[in-house]
């Protein structure tokens, strides 16, 4: 990153000092009355949980993000409330589910007028950073390089983010790429720059900076990887050829069939078949290339001398089913995409090496964090506040993760839409179209593969669930409507949003 880009946009007075010197000035601002931790919050894009070695996969190389659930606690059911980009970061920032915030599928505008993750930090006094995918600001479906779809003006549409900005609304091109600041000029990472590796440069000066400043920060990092395309031009040579003779198989759970309720992008033509298994060598070898970042990143934290008063958070938007199911992509309810890792590390207050089971999901993430962070969560959040849990203390829970789709991935579509729930044991749906029901035990059946539904042994589970979900739909007044109705009456007839559930 460019120094004199850096100084001007993050104002954090003057940066650039080597990082040993940086570990004075944090200690003598860790010394003050306030204490007030920081933030790094990391996130990946379609990263499932079972895709990293801490949760028991050994073709995964993640050795940084293994040490990391080593040294906090793992929220081993944490799921994405709607396994769609926008729709999860909508969710995130806002604390709200996607029936709220209107953001039903990819490539919308979302609205500015909710009380979001970066106004709270920013109102604290916390300097912010935010740096990658944003995801929230489109005008039309694709034409994504084009700046008025990509650069995201300063002001409310950055939803309180109004320090440091590097970032841009969506694309996956991790050669040749670029972002923006304050203005619509595109920015190159650099000749031959590595997407993932030039932001996490660009994170290390800011904490840099942030380690002089004397301020308190939050920085967000959204990564583009290991989402698709994953192809070798996508990967660098020395991850891809770490998995090269990698076998990776069709998984128990694969079928050579489409799943029916499977939108466009959840389908498989015969040739996405056949390179299956050349996918999931470059998506692990984009994972461990991220992973790779992760460590210098907390080796960064160390040097400057921020580690013990900063919370890291690592996470992902939602994971990919690489034709488990019957499908590719996300979009559904199935362990392989709903499933994300969720790691905290906050020293000397999180146990280290500790297991949360609580049923987390996207909407519960700000009021656990701001709770942490000792900052007061929106009223009108509709999550629940978990941070209890991650200081290893009892406390209420979601008796189940409510999770939704609203339509298909990026259009107007109808007839994709389900509800389902997941509590410890069990994942619960139930499709608009023709409402039908699956049951799954996720602990004796973890590849989903046999739907008790009709099995009259669970017949009790199966109601218990059914009037959970429809007592959870009624408290947001979440109608289960068709796709095309959220076009019809909550947007401008494009892709702004207009109004939500209480809009």
């Amino acid at each position: 990153m460019r120094r004199r880009d850096f100084m001007k946009a993050a104002a954090l007075g003057t940066a650039g000092m080597a990082l040993g010197s940086c570990t004075g000035l944090a200690e003598k601002r860790n010394s003050g009355a306030a204490q007030r931790p920081n933030l790094l919050f990391l996130f990946a894009d379609q990263l499932g949980y079972t895709r990293c070695g801490y949760a028991g996969d050994d073709k995964a190389r993640t050795p940084n993000i293994d040490k990391l659930a080593l040294q906090g606690v793992n929220f081993h059911n944490a799921v994405s409330n709607m396994p769609v980009c926008s729709a999860y970061r909508a969710s995130l920032f806002t604390g709200k589910y996607t029936t709220t915030t209107g953001m039903v599928i990819n490539e919308l505008h979302m609205r500015t007028d909710h009380e979001c993750f970066g106004h709270v930090v920013t109102r604290s006094g916390y300097q912010t950073g935010y740096i990658g995918k944003w995801h929230l600001y489109a005008n039309q479906l694709g034409n994504h390089y084009n700046p008025k779809n990509s650069f995201v003006p300063p002001g409310p549409d950055r939803l309180g983010f109004d320090g440091y900005w590097a970032a841009y609304n969506f694309h996956h091109i991790y050669y040749n790429a670029y972002y923006h600041t304050d203005s619509p000029e595109k920015i190159p990472y650099g000749q031959g720059a590595y997407e993932p590796d030039a932001q996490t440069d660009m994170m290390i000066e800011y904490l840099r900076g942030a380690a002089e400043s004397g301020k308190p920060f939050a920085a967000f990092l959204s990564y583009g990887t290991p989402h698709d395309p994953w192809s070798a031009k996508n990967v660098p040579d020395k991850y891809r050829e770490m998995f090269e003779s990698v076998s990776l198989p069709n998984p128990p759970n694969y079928k050579d069939r489409n799943d029916k309720y499977a939108d466009g992008w959840g389908r498989l033509n015969p040739d996405q078949r056949r390179s299956l298994e050349t996918w999931r060598r470059n998506y692990y070898a984009m994972t461990a290339n991220l992973d790779w970042n992760i460590g210098r990143l907390l080796e960064a934290l160390d040097k400057a001398g921020l580690a013990e008063n900063t919370i890291i958070v690592f996470t992902s938007d939602h994971g990919e089913m690489f034709g488990a199911q019957g499908r590719r992509a996300k979009n559904i309810f199935y362990e392989e995409a709903a499933r994300v890792p969720f790691l905290m590390r906050w020293p000397k207050r999180i146990p280290a090496g500790s297991v949360a089971d609580a049923c987390l999901s996207t909407v519960d993430i700000m009021p656990t964090v701001l709770s942490l962070m000792n900052l007061k969560v929106p009223k009108e959040a509709e999550g629940m506040d978990l941070s209890h849990c991650a200081l290893g203390r009892k406390g209420p829970e979601p008796q189940a993760a409510f999770l939704q789709n609203t339509g298909a991935c990026a259009a107007w579509e109808n007839a994709h839409e389900w509800r389902a729930l997941r509590d410890k044991q069990y994942t619960y749906a139930v499709y608009r179209v023709d409402k039908s029901e699956l049951l799954f035990d996720n602990k004796n059946d973890p590849y989903q593969m046999t739907n008790l539904a009709a099995d009259p042994k669970h017949a009790g589970t199966l109601k218990r669930f059914g009037r959970m979900l429809a007592a959870k739909m009624d408290s947001l007044n979440d109608t289960f409507a068709e796709c095309t109705w959220y076009r019809d009456n909550w947007t401008d007839g494009k892709r702004n949003i207009t109004r939500g559930a209480k809009g």
